[in-house]
């Protein structure tokens, strides 16, 4: 039986006066949070609450990059350039660390945001970036990204942990990509479902597919999507029955 399994939360993405989440109140049941860089959420001083708010709940800070897309919420497809895409990393990861380190504490992760997530763990060439990206900040950092995907032995390959990351309240397909949001049944909203299909995962080491099928997965974080409207109430239901079990 493993011994500890991270929880994390994307965080920090309310901007100026439009509030996304409910960080506050989430921070107390997660183990770890993915800061917004400004490039889909965040302004400067959401960043600089999210990370005060995480160093008095222990909670581990990560930075959460993102294509420049507030209109879309970084879940609109970019086709960058290598270098532009590096540009844009570098900018946002830097940012937070720097704001991290200045407030006492260090930057643990990176876990790209959305439309850049999703088009990594299909396009290697992407996902060679952002490791390369993360190593130019700091090798020490750690990468969330897809279970059962090429991307993470892409990232060990250049000396980059990786931690295979699973999804409490999305459905997947039967290529353990994520349904697509636009489609009905692409998000799971109730917290007792999300729970047993997270206990498959652990117990099983299988997720259920949109289709019914079982199919492998590995688990070493577990994501609540902040921006969700149950968010609070997934990650209290997650929270204690990891904790029961010794998980967490």
């Amino acid at each position: 039986m493993r011994k500890f399994i991270d929880l994390n939360c994307d965080m920090g993405e309310s901007y100026y006066d439009k509030i996304i989440g409910n960080d506050k109140n989430i921070l107390p049941y997660i183990t770890s949070c993915n800061i917004a860089c400004g490039f889909h959420g965040g302004d400067p001083e959401t960043i600089l609450k999210t990370i005060c708010l995480a160093i008095q709940n222990n909670v581990k800070i990560g930075a959460h990059p993102s294509f420049h897309d507030i209109e879309g919420f970084g879940r609109r497809k970019y086709n960058l350039k290598s270098k532009e895409l590096e540009s844009i990393l570098l900018y946002q990861i830097h940012a937070v660390k720097g704001m991290t380190e200045s407030s006492g504490a260090k930057l643990n992760h990176v876990k790209p945001h959305g439309a850049l997530y999703n088009m990594a763990s299909k396009d290697l060439n992407i996902a060679e970036t952002i490791v390369k990206s993360i190593k130019k900040v700091d090798s020490n950092l750690i990468l969330y990204g897809p279970s059962m995907n090429k991307w993470k032995k892409l990232s060990e390959n250049h000396g980059i942990k990786y931690l295979s990351e699973v999804f409490s309240d999305r459905n997947y397909n039967d290529d353990l990509s994520l349904v697509d949001r636009k489609l009905g049944d692409a998000m799971i909203t109730d917290p007792e479902l999300s729970l047993e299909h997270i206990n498959n995962m652990i117990e099983k080491g299988k997720v259920k597919t949109i289709t019914g099928k079982l199919e492998n997965i590995d688990l070493d974080t577990i994501c609540i999507h902040g921006d969700q409207p149950n968010a609070l109430l997934f990650a209290k239901t997650l929270h204690k029955s990891l904790k029961y079990r010794g998980l967490l």
